[in-house]
């Protein structure tokens, strides 16, 4: 599909952002979880060019992947269940607004599972503060709910990468730490950072 007159795709306009540091360091980060056989990931438009994330993907392998449709309840559901029966989801939202549509599972499941039983689910969250640049998406795409998160949850961890160098470190805590973890990437820093 073009998607200008110069005759880019969709799959060269990702790969050309992902050249940048902000989302090479992305991308380093994803091989990195993927060496990991416990690792899946899953999310909409990880399989298929969509997003700028999908591209930050490119080198975990696709039987490692599981595309989801717009379900971002069933989503979370997924990703708590195979949590507790030995897999580590990365589950990718890719912007915050939309991980708001599975605030229910996120807040009174994923958060509170390890308070109220034994089980101690390890998901890695994945999203997005939408970018602002060159194009404003609108309300709907742009918000950063990290803090009022933050003030919600009592055992899932909250971290927003500002900078590129703090992004591979993050993960790597990610997948060591003993409980889930939420990961807030920022959309402007994948063409500017």
């Amino acid at each position: 599909m073009n998607i200008a007159r110069n005759g880019l795709t969709v799959a060269q306009v990702l790969e050309f952002n992902s050249n940048l540091g902000y989302a090479s360091e992305l991308t380093e980060a994803m091989s990195f979880l993927a060496m990991d056989p416990r690792t899946v990931f899953i999310g909409q438009a990880i399989r298929y060019p969509g997003t700028a994330v999908t591209n930050t993907l490119k080198n975990v392998p696709m039987d490692r992947r599981i595309e989801m449709p717009v379900a971002e309840q069933l989503q979370m559901g997924i990703s708590i269940g195979m949590s507790l029966n030995g897999f580590i989801p990365v589950t990718i939202y890719p912007r915050w607004n939309f991980l708001l549509l599975a605030m229910s599972e996120l807040v009174n499941h994923l958060d509170k599972l390890p308070l109220i039983s034994e089980y101690r689910p390890k998901v890695i969250v994945r999203t997005v503060v939408g970018s602002e640049r060159p194009l404003n998406p609108g309300p709907q795409h742009l918000g950063n709910f990290t803090k009022a998160f933050k003030s919600i949850c009592q055992t899932i961890k909250f971290v927003e990468l500002e900078e590129p160098e703090n992004i591979v470190p993050a993960y790597k805590e990610a997948l060591a730490r003993d409980g889930s973890t939420v990961l807030v990437e920022f959309g402007d820093y994948y063409q500017e950072k």
